[in-house]
Order: C-alpha cells, then sequence, then structure tokens
C-alpha cells in the first residue's frame, strides 16, 4: 500500500532530508510548514501518518497532536528538539505513538514509520461472517469488518476503541489492571502512562451512553453482564 505522509515542519533542512528518505521508500510526503496549514489537509484529504514538530510558528504541536487526536486513531510520531522526559510524556499522553528527539537520524525515522505502520495496519474482510459476531446484550461487534452496533445503531470507532470494546467484551465480566490494557490495547514498546487507558474509556462512555463498562476502583476496568 502507498501510505500518505503528512510531516509537520518549518525547518527547510529537515524537511528536505526527512522527505527524501520517506519518498526513497515509496511514501507519499505532503509537506506543511505550520499546524495551520496541517488543518487544512487533515480536513480536506488527511495522509496515513503525520510526523510532528514540537516547536511551530502559530499553534505548536501539542496542541495539533491533541486536535488530531480527539478525531481519530491516525498514527503520530512527534519529533522535537525538547529532550527532558516532562516533555516526551506530554507529547505521548496527548496522543503521540512515538517520540524522536532531534537531531536523528532519518534512517531511524524511517524504521519507526515502518514498524508504526506495520503495527496499526488492519486488514478489512468485505463480508461479515457469522463467527465473527460478539454479541453481549444491546452491543454487537464484528470483528472481521471492525463495525461496532449499540442498541441496533452502528457508531463510528477509533482504532484503539474498536480494538478495547472487543478485548473487553471477549473477557466479558473479567477484571483487567490499565497496566494490562495499556499492554493490550496500545503495545509493551508505548512509552507512557496509564492516563490513557482511562481517557480512552472516558471516550467510549462518552459515545456509547450507559455501556456496561465498571470501573474496578483501584485497579482498571471489566464490562460486565449479569448471569442469566
Amino acid at each position: 500500500m502507498n501510505y500518505s505522509i503528512g510531516l509537520v515542519e518549518d525547518d527547510t533542512n529537515i524537511q528536505n532530508i526527512v522527505s527524501a528518505y520517506l519518498r526513497k521508500e515509496g511514501y507519499q510526503v505532503e509537506i506543511l510548514n505550520s499546524a495551520e496549514e496541517a488543518m487544512v489537509i487533515w480536513e480536506q484529504n488527511p495522509p496515513d501518518m503525520w510526523i510532528l514538530d514540537i516547536m511551530l510558528p502559530g499553534m505548536d504541536g501539542y496542541e495539533l497532536c491533541k486536535k488530531i487526536r480527539g478525531e481519530s486513531e491516525v498514527p503520530i510520531i512527534i519529533i522535537s528538539a525538547k529532550d527532558d522526559e516532562i516533555d516526551k510524556i506530554l507529547g505521548l499522553e496527548l496522543g503521540g505513538d512515538d517520540y524522536l528527539t532531534k537531531p536523528f537520524s532519518p534512517r531511524e525515522l524511517v524504521a519507526r514509520v515502518k514498524r508504526l505502520f506495520k503495527r496499526t495496519s488492519v486488514s478489512h474482510q468485505p463480508v461479515l461472517m457469522e463467527g465473527d459476531r460478539l454479541n453481549i446484550d444491546e452491543l454487537v461487534i464484528f470483528k472481521s469488518d471492525r463495525r461496532v452496533f449499540w442498541h441496533g445503531t452502528e457508531y463510528e470507532v477509533t482504532t484503539k476503541e474498536f480494538d478495547m470494546l472487543y478485548y473487553l467484551a471477549e473477557n466479558i465480566n473479567r477484571a483487567f489492571s490499565r497496566e494490562d490494557l495499556l499492554m493490550k490495547i496500545w503495545g509493551n514498546d508505548y512509552f507512557g502512562s496509564d492516563r490513557a487507558v482511562d481517557d480512552l474509556i472516558k471516550r467510549i462512555r462518552k459515545k456509547f451512553k450507559d455501556i456496561p463498562i465498571e470501573t474496578v476502583w483501584g485497579y482498571g476496568y471489566r464490562m460486565r453482564k449479569e448471569e442469566e
């Protein structure tokens, strides 16, 4: 697949070097000089991945990352001259999937792009198969097509929303710690706090009113189904 990447960076040298390496690997690269330019592309023709600098004129990369992540689970790599741990944690907690500190090797960036695309790629099948149907009361999930129905209405979900819903529903009534869920949904190479789990559950509860996901205080979450 010929993936497209939005490179949001105002340094011409970095633009040229990074775009050259990415294009050599077959990626389409859209170079944006500011977050405001990126927002226009995001609304018109969003790329398959974002590479964001933090220090930008106008809106900074953190705010752009937050806006994108509020609407999509598209992969985001943050690049920044800020190398303090708190800056990395902030970037990842706002929704970044990876964080590279300047100066960095373009080859390393390409390797991380490939790894992230591989990790987040999802295979879709054109036909719903009955064996893929998971039904928990009013929640119906079709695994192959990654479709979710709640009280008979289909809802659009992000990649991580689907993964969380399916994992909890597949393990009904079983409680998972935040650390367990972080490992399962984000992977063991995710660098960030378990607040990401709380934020994802909050988004799911807001989207699916009264969905039976319970907080296990001091531990984590479970999806509850009363035994018949």
